[in-house]
C-alpha cells in the first residue's frame, strides 16, 4: 500500500517542486501519495495540483488544530517555512515547532526540513542579524531533539535572486554589486523551483543512509566574477562585478531588510553559506544533473530584457 507524504508550501517553489519530482518519477509516484498543503486550497496552482491526484489541503502553521487535521495518516513530511511572510524569526520558529510536536503526536515516521546554518553562531556572534537563517537553523535543533527520524535540505543561493540584483548600468551594460571579494567569495547556486524535487527525491530514495543528514541543495560554487561572466558569455551583454562598502551596499536597500541581507553577503564570503562544505557527497546522490548558472541564463534571458 503506497505511503502518504505530506508537502507544506504546495504551490510555492520548493513545495511545488518536491510534488512535480515525486509525480514524475516511476518508483516514487508508485511508492507515495500526496498530499500537499496551502492557505488557499481555491488558487489556481492549488486546482491543478489536484487535477494531477494531489490532495490539496488547507493549512495554518499556526494552528496545531489544523495541523493535526493536515497531517493525520501522513508517513513523511517535507517542511518548508516561510520567514519572509512575517519577517518574524520567533513565529517561523513557533511554527516549526508545531509541525514537531503534531508529526510527533499523529505518528509521523519521516520528516525531511528545509533548513539553513546558524549565523550567528557560526560567526561567534560577528553577524547577529539574519534570522531567516538563524530561525530554520533553530527549528533543525528541534526537531532533532524530538527524536524523529529526520534528514535536512539546505537550499543554497537562489539563482532568480540575480533577476532582480543583475541590474542595467549605463550603455546597455549590466552590473551586479556586493560587499564582498569578487574573486575569492564562493556563491552555492540553486534552481530552487526545478531543483528541490531533485534532492528531495535522492534523499527519499536514500532515506535509511540519510538520518540526520544535511542535504545541501546547489548546482556548484561560484565566484560573483564567474556568475557576470557566465551571463556576458550566455547573454550577450557585457556585465561587470563592482565591489562596494558595507555601508554603501546598506544604502542601496530598504532600510527593513538592509542589515540582513549585508549579513547574509558577508556570510557568503567569511565562513561561508555551507561553512566552505563540499557539494559533492549532496551531488553524488543525484539521479540527473542540477540546473547550471549558464541553463537558468538562458531559459531565464528574458528577465533581464
Amino acid at each position: 500500500m503506497s505511503k502518504l507524504i505530506t508537502v507544506f508550501g504546495a504551490t510555492g517553489n520548493q513545495g511545488g517542486s518536491v510534488i512535480k519530482a515525486i509525480l514524475a518519477d516511476p518508483q516514487l509516484s508508485k511508492e507515495y501519495k500526496i498530499r500537499g498543503l496551502t492557505r488557499d486550497t481555491s488558487k489556481k496552482s492549488a486546482q491543478e495540483l489536484a487535477k494531477q491526484g494531489v490532495e490539496v489541503v488547507s493549512a495554518d502553521l499556526n494552528s496545531v488544530d489544523s495541523l493535526a487535521i493536515a497531517l493525520k495518516g501522513s508517513h513523511t513530511v517535507f517542511l518548508v517555512t516561510n520567514y519572509w511572510e512575517t519577517a518574524n524569526g520567533d513565529i517561523e520558529y513557533a511554527q516549526g515547532k508545531n509541525v514537531t510536536d503534531v508529526a510527533k503526536k499523529v505518528g509521523v515516521s519521516y520528516i525531511i526540513f528545509s533548513s539553513l546554518h546558524h549565523v550567528t553562531e557560526a560567526t561567534k556572534g560577528r553577524l547577529s542579524h539574519v534570522p531567516h537563517f538563524d530561525s530554520k537553523a533553530n527549528i533543525e535543533k528541534y526537531i532533532r531533539a524530538s527524536g524523529l527520524k529526520s534528514t535536512f535540505v539546505l537550499p543554497g543561493y537562489y539563482m532568480s535572486n540575480f533577476t532582480q540584483m543583475i541590474t542595467k548600468a549605463g550603455g546597455g551594460s549590466y552590473q551586479l554589486f556586493y560587499p564582498v571579494d569578487g574573486k575569492k567569495t564562493k556563491f552555492p547556486l540553486f534552481d530552487a523551483a526545478n531543483d528541490t524535487g531533485l534532492f528531495v527525491k535522492a534523499t527519499l530514495k536514500n532515506a535509511d543512509k540519510m538520518e540526520g543528514k544535511q542535504v545541501l541543495e546547489a548546482t556548484g560554487y561560484y565566484t560573483p566574477e564567474e556568475i557576470v561572466d557566465t551571463f556576458s558569455k550566455v547573454t550577450g551583454k557585457k556585465a561587470v562585478f563592482i565591489k562596494v562598502t558595507p555601508q554603501q551596499y546598506l544604502a542601496s536597500l530598504p532600510e527593513a531588510i538592509a542589515e540582513e541581507y549585508l549579513e547574509n553577503q558577508l556570510f557568503v564570503e567569511e565562513p561561508g553559506y555551507f561553512l566552505g562544505e563540499s557539494l559533492d557527497p549532496s551531488l553524488k546522490l543525484l539521479d540527473a544533473k542540477p540546473t547550471s548558472w549558464a541553463d537558468f541564463v538562458k531559459k531565464n534571458a528574458s528577465a533581464w530584457d
